[in-house]
């Protein structure tokens, strides 16, 4: 009966990698494994670095234009434009 439930419970997998000719050692697998994990790892990091990313307008040099604020009656308006 539990192994009915294993089978049920464990969705069946592709392999990422198979071995078409050969019977290579588990030290041979574990170094393609590697070699593909590390390819993948700086295709990966490639790719994020190639999107740009946005800048933060707070810290933006423009802002520091800014008209200084002007103390008064209807001043509050005009700071708006």
């Amino acid at each position: 009966m539990s192994q009915e439930n294993e089978a049920t419970e464990t969705p069946e997998r592709t392999p990422v990698l198979r071995v078409v000719k050969g019977d290579p050692t588990a030290e041979e697998l574990a170094a393609l494994v590697a070699v593909v994990a590390a390819r993948n790892a700086a295709a990966a990091a490639a790719a994020a670095d190639a999107k740009p990313r946005q800048r933060s307008q707070w810290g933006h040099p423009v802002r520091q234009h800014r008209t200084p604020h002007r103390f008064g009656p209807g001043q509050w308006r005009a700071s708006a434009f």
